[in-house]
């Protein structure tokens, strides 16, 4: 019985994570932030796009920062990376989706909050995960 050299792994090597998987676990991450923004925006009845009173867009930055950050340590988890690659490909996504609706809705005060606050908060959940992981 041979065995060949190449899909002989060293202790210090990771296995490999299918590329697919981590696909789907930033899929995942994308719908639990934009979901859960859907349903605020839906049980509130109040429009997103709309000027809104103070204490509400307060609340919708905490509740997308929440979210944003479960998204990114849930695409970490599914995917069982031991990296932060589903943190960084779920804020590039976020990232990429308030950029598109900038430029369509110019002056957007909650899309640049999702550029500037959520994107690095779905980075930050996928660190904690990780930093978890680690630790345990």
């Amino acid at each position: 019985m041979a065995i060949r050299l190449s899909s002989v792994r060293g202790k210090s090597e990771k296995p490999e994570v299918p590329q697919m998987q981590t696909f789907l676990a930033v899929v995942a991450g994308y719908l639990i932030f934009a979901g859960s923004a859907v349903l605020l925006f839906q049980l509130t009845k109040v429009e997103p796009h709309s000027p809104a009173a103070l204490g509400f867009e307060v609340l919708t930055i905490v509740y997308g920062l929440g979210f944003a950050s479960l998204g990114g340590f849930l695409a970490g988890k599914i995917a069982r990376r031991m990296d932060l690659g589903c943190g960084i490909a779920l804020a590039l996504v976020i990232a990429l989706g308030a950029t598109v609706s900038m430029i369509g809705r110019p002056g957007a005060g909650a899309l640049t909050a999702a550029l500037l606050l959520f994107a690095p908060a779905s980075l930050a959940g996928d660190w904690f995960r990780r930093r978890r992981q680690n630790g345990a």
